[in-house]
């Protein structure tokens, strides 16, 4: 007989109910199940439901800080440079904020770009609208995608809400405008994003630039400041018009579920700045990859940066924040996991601090001496040749090699198929050593900078310069790359 036929209604609906309880734990049968075929409350469940634009795959950041990117400063003259951007090898061009500058309460001469007057215009600093619809259509032509700066936290004190919309902005103990709590940012005021026309007013621009402009995406100034509700309303709806990228200054894993393809990697920064300097060995990355793999969202992107406008006016220079090691630490922000950045200037090894408020041209003249452009240039070609140093998802994991000098050399593997990717990396004044403590790192690879072959068998050990690195990838993976002839120094 079956149950059903013995047991009253009530005690067996009660039954049902604690096997549902339960979780499908023990059938009715009484007969626990079988591991792995259960409730499908134990099935994995991806958190992140955006996908990111496919020519985001390989691309490489490029910030314009438009006032100090030409000695003209407008749009007209950054776009007579892209031709010298493509033979660089960067995709996506992150211009700063384009919008007018408050005069009320303005910082120096020209002001904070991140003091916005008005988000449905452009600065006439650097030209018009026109300017720069054409600027993007050129871009558009050469390759380029571009995305905006949008500054979503804050205005000026003199935008036109202010004094439509008082009550669009958050207020001090006192009942007057207030700047970003705690910060020195006196040329803002806050607004308050529990006010749904705030968000209306702020997307409604978003979606103007994209589908009138044709601008690929934004990099979201303070995003972690802003409600994470809002960006993933955006995101949904700007990719109704276009595939859109979309950079935020944060770093957390939930902006990268339904947001962000790409966020900040400040840990990764301090981390690198603190092994240059010295004040930390090798080992000090350990903890950045082993929460980066075991943390983040597999096709999370963090922006593993050497310098953009926030370090060189307020940190540093790169010569200032890495010292001898500065090639090296280039080397691993392009070929570890992350998408890189090259911040304008970083190229033509600017050794200024770029003024924040006042107009301070890169000086662009040191030409063929500046060897570094000439590194950056080579390690994005080499980066494009192979696949296993994409982003996000379609990147290959880092996997520690393993030696017997772990405080003195950084090594690691990424294989993606038949490409594989060797590198070591001394941060020490002096070359180092390592043996190989197994068979990972064994294939026959060519090296980047020398154009010859090198066979690297299990047991076996590896010089690496002082303030140096090594970097290697299977004759596979480089067939069709471009030969890269720098001389490793």
């Amino acid at each position: 007989m079956t149950m059903s036929r013995i047991l009253p209604g009530p005690l067996l609906s009660g039954i049902a109910a604690l096997a549902l309880i339960a979780g499908g734990a023990y059938a009715m049968t009484g007969t626990p199940e079988e591991p792995g075929t259960g409730s499908s409350d134990w099935a994995p469940r991806d958190k992140v439901t955006i996908e990111h634009p496919e020519w985001s795959k390989d691309a490489i950041l490029y910030q314009i800080n438009t006032r100090q990117f030409t000695p003209e400063g407008t749009f007209k003259a950054a776009q007579a440079e892209l031709p010298r951007l493509k033979a660089l090898g960067v995709d996506i061009l992150w211009l700063m904020p384009i919008h007018p500058i408050g005069e009320e309460n303005r910082k120096g001469t020209l002001g904070s770009p991140y003091a916005v007057k008005d988000y449905y215009a452009v600065n006439p600093e650097f030209g018009t609208e026109a300017d720069f619809k054409a600027f993007v259509d050129a871009a558009h032509a050469q390759g380029f995608h571009v995305i905006l700066d949008l500054v979503a936290n804050h205005t000026a004190w003199d935008n036109p809400l202010a004094s439509e919309h008082p009550d669009w902005y958050e207020k001090s103990w006192d009942g007057q405008f207030r700047p970003t709590p705690w910060w020195d940012w006196t040329d803002i005021i806050d607004l308050d994003w529990s006010k749904p026309g705030v968000r209306e007013h702020v997307g409604g621009a978003m979606e103007k630039w994209v589908r009138d402009f044709g601008v690929d995406g934004f990099r979201a100034d303070v995003a972690g400041y802003i409600p994470l509700d809002f960006w993933e309303t955006m995101r949904t709806r700007l990719k109704a018009i276009r595939p859109v990228f979309m950079l935020g200054e944060v770093q957390q894993t939930a902006f990268h579920f339904a947001a962000f393809d790409a966020t900040y990697a400040w840990d990764w920064h301090n981390t690198a700045k603190k092994v240059a300097l010295g004040e930390a060995d090798p080992t000090a990355f350990y903890g950045y990859y082993a929460e980066n793999e075991s943390l983040w969202p597999r096709s999370a992107m963090r922006m593993t940066y050497i310098e953009n406008h926030d370090s060189n006016a307020w940190e540093g220079t790169v010569e200032e924040n890495y010292g001898a090691n500065l090639e090296p630490i280039t080397v691993l922000s392009f070929m570890g996991e992350g998408i890189p950045l090259v911040y304008n200037g970083m190229e033509a090894c600017n050794v200024k601090r770029l003024e924040f408020f006042e107009k301070d041209p890169i000086d662009w003249n040191k030409g063929e001496s500046c060897t570094y452009g000439a590194l950056l240039r080579d390690l994005i070609a080499f980066r494009k040749a192979n696949p296993a140093l994409a982003n996000g998802q379609w990147g290959a994991r880092m996997v520690k090699v393993e030696t017997d000098v772990p405080q003195k050399i950084f090594a690691w593997v990424r294989q993606e198929g038949s490409d594989k990717v060797l590198a070591l990396f001394n941060f020490a004044a002096a070359p180092v050593t390592a043996t190989f403590a197994d068979a990972l790192p064994a294939s026959t690879y060519r090296e980047f900078g020398k154009d010859e072959s090198v066979t690297v068998k299990p047991g076996d050990a590896m010089t690496v310069p002082a303030h140096g690195y090594r970097l290697l990838s299977t004759d596979t993976a480089r067939s069709s790359a471009p030969p890269i002839m720098r001389e490793e120094g």
